[in-house]
């Protein structure tokens, strides 16, 4: 389907009168449910249908991101209290003698504290795929211009959580390996040839760097329409993957493109809410050690801080949930919209969404 064609064949056809600039004929414009027009699309409707999907169905999109971003944080700072309340006569120790640590109570705490950060690692995943799974359930809705009620989203994003951390998983795996690849290849490089001369061995990092940082980019380009597919597709990890690259190949640059302007809007949004409130929000003094009469232990440390940083910590705290609530749900956005813009060009995906537009009843899945 070329842009010219507008619709396509079975949607609505027929000439209008009064051509701009004088009397002619002009194609309809291509209908439009929901929120994009159902044709292929450019970077204004990709990305101005993203913020309108925000305005339209803030309540689905924001209530379930907040509503994940609020649990895990919950759950990390239980985790870190109750990593604290078993490690604190450890900590104690190590604060009143920090020129004499012991070996056993630096390890009881790089252990629990470890312990910790990768169960926080875990939930946290599971939560930003369960966000992503929300953001193209209530896409799929917004397309269609039909309410996307909150348990239904919901309960549809959660089901569609497995496969969607099924595809962050691989999708890390892959983009990560040429990194993998870097390390393994610039020590090799160094451990053969440092002896002799060091700074041809260090010499050698940046043009292994410059070979594959490029891979791992276009990797995650490629497979950037995996979660998409496994919501909107109800597709398994491995086939969301294979779909994914399938609808990229022979538009990566503009994929690419596309999505670093999401991500560039994401970053000028982070610094216009960040920036105010770190220019009128005075950094707090630090602790000096040197200044208590005896040893003070890390509840003392704690009590002394808090009131100086009490107030940057709101602050800065309302910011990042402010910045985390944008970036979970606009780059979802972005990277389905792409993704149902090349299922319009390539598969006449626009016939499907114009009928089920009209159905009485939304399609559990757009195929």
């Amino acid at each position: 389907m070329s842009d010219s064609s507008g619709w396509g064949p079975s949607g609505p056809s027929g000439p209008y009168w009064g051509a701009p600039g004088g009397w002619g004929w002009m194609p309809p414009p291509p209908p439009k449910p929901g929120v994009i027009p159902l044709a292929p699309l450019g970077a204004d409707h990709i990305l101005g249908g993203a913020f309108v999907t925000m305005r339209r169905y803030a309540k689905p999109l924001f209530g379930i991101a907040f509503a994940g971003i609020a649990a895990l944080a919950a759950l990390n700072l239980g985790l870190l209290y109750a990593a604290y309340l078993s490690t604190k006569t450890q900590l104690d120790r190590m604060t009143a003698a920090p020129r004499s640590i012991d070996w056993a109570d630096l390890r009881t705490v790089l252990i629990v504290f470890g312990t910790v950060w990768i169960v926080g690692m875990l939930v946290s995943l599971v939560a930003s795929s369960f966000v992503q799974a929300s953001s193209a359930a209530t896409l799929h809705d917004a397309v269609l211009g039909r309410r996307a009620p909150v348990g239904a989203v919901w309960r549809r994003a959660w089901s569609r959580t497995p496969s969607v951390l099924g595809v962050t998983l691989l999708m890390g795996l892959v983009v990560a390996l040429p990194m993998v690849v870097l390390f393994v290849v610039f020590g090799m490089l160094l451990a053969t040839v440092a002896s002799r001369a060091p700074l041809v061995a260090f010499s050698l990092f940046p043009l292994v760097a410059l070979l594959v940082i490029p891979l791992a980019v276009w990797l995650f380009v490629r497979f950037s329409f995996a979660p998409a597919a496994a919501v909107l597709e109800g597709a398994s990890p491995v086939t969301a993957m294979r779909r994914s690259a399938r609808l990229v190949r022979g538009a990566w640059w503009r994929t690419f493109g596309i999505l670093l302007l999401g991500g560039l809007i994401t970053l000028i949004v982070s610094i216009v809410v960040d920036l105010p409130l770190q220019m009128a929000v005075s950094a707090p003094r630090p602790y000096d050690l040197s200044s208590a009469q005896e040893p003070a232990s890390v509840t003392q440390i704690y009590a002394q801080l808090l009131p100086a940083v009490g107030r940057s910590l709101v602050f800065s705290t309302i910011a990042n949930v402010f910045v985390q609530l944008f970036a979970l749900v606009f780059i979802p956005l972005v990277s389905s919209l792409l993704y149902i813009d090349q299922r319009i060009r390539r598969e006449g995906l626009a016939d499907v969404l114009l009928r089920a537009s009209a159905a009485a009843e939304t399609p559990g899945s757009v195929q």
